[in-house]
């Protein structure tokens, strides 16, 4: 870990395009230009290797698949080494035939992949067809020791779920990264889209409060449509760091590419758990009903 608490986090906001390899390279220099900026560690967005595949059920999307190590943790890990840089790169994971994960490697400064987070909870809903494509995660939450902090790695749809963040915090994790790939049914967004961007950010600064830890949420931009002419996805960007207590440090555009820099001090994560004490005061004796789906009779 790195003797100083205070450093520079990078969120790299992108727009993804049809070609994997151009995306690639697209996100290789973004991480260089955070690194610029003197961040000391990275996330990139979900599945960023590729245009949002999971609005249709094609198994020849398979094909985009990657192992563990493969090109995508290849390529960053130098960059990583190059950079002095930590780097959250999710993947589209090749486990083996006809097993795959919505995954995400995490690379220290050395180059090494020091954790693999595997995601948890899969969507299946108009145009984020997920369980068609990916395995629910079989590593359980963790928080993985770097250079800089320790910290947790969950995705996309894993941020509505406060058991994941809490499992994460309880590793140790002292920033949760949530890589992901969220916007707007074009035809929903006039009605309903002010209030879904809100959800997603409350949510997840409630979790930052909930736990005392920081929080960054890294999104993609664009509108992104099936080769079959649906509406789509027009992705909200709007990516965000918060500190412990949800106060939000730096947050993208809507619409625009961004490499969104901002320094944390990971003694504000003390300050806020003595004032706020919500670890100290949990009733774990009293949490026996949380593994149950749902209590038909809360009385037995």
């Amino acid at each position: 870990m790195s003797d100083s608490l205070k450093f520079t986090i990078g969120l790299v906001q992108l727009a993804c395009g049809p070609d994997p390899q151009t995306n690639l390279h697209h996100a290789v220099e973004r991480v260089k230009e955070a690194a610029r900026g003197g961040a000391m560690v990275v996330c990139l967005p979900e599945l960023f290797r590729t245009q949002y595949f999971c609005q249709r059920e094609n198994v020849a999307f398979f094909d985009l698949a990657e192992s563990v190590p493969g090109p995508s943790t290849e390529t960053l890990s130098k960059v990583a080494k190059q950079n002095k840089v930590v780097i959250v790169v999710p993947v589209f994971e090749r486990r083996t035939a006809g097993l795959y994960h919505n995954s995400v490697a995490v690379i220290d400064v050395d180059g090494q992949v020091v954790g693999l987070y595997r995601k948890m909870h899969i969507p299946d809903d108009p145009a984020y067809y997920e369980k068609f494509y990916f395995t629910p995660g079989d590593k359980g939450f963790q928080a993985f020791q770097t250079s800089a902090a320790k910290i947790g790695t969950l995705i996309c749809w894993d941020q509505w779920y406060p058991e994941a963040a809490r499992l994460t915090a309880l590793q140790g994790a002292e920033i949760l990264f949530y890589p992901t790939a969220i916007g707007w049914h074009p035809s929903e967004k006039a009605q309903e889209g002010e209030v879904q961007l809100e959800a997603w950010q409350t949510i997840q600064r409630g979790h930052a409060i909930a736990n005392g830890v920081f929080v960054g949420a890294v999104n993609r931009v664009g509108h992104e449509k099936p080769a079959d002419g649906e509406d789509g996805i027009e992705f909200w960007g709007s990516s965000f760091l918060c500190d412990p207590f949800g106060v939000v440090l730096a947050e993208a555009s809507e619409d625009k590419e961004e490499v969104l820099l901002a320094e944390i001090d990971l003694s504000r994560i003390e300050e806020v758990r003595r004032n706020w004490p919500f670890l100290r005061d949990r009733r774990v004796d009293a949490y026996q009903g949380i593994t149950e789906r749902f209590l038909d009779d809360p009385s037995s």
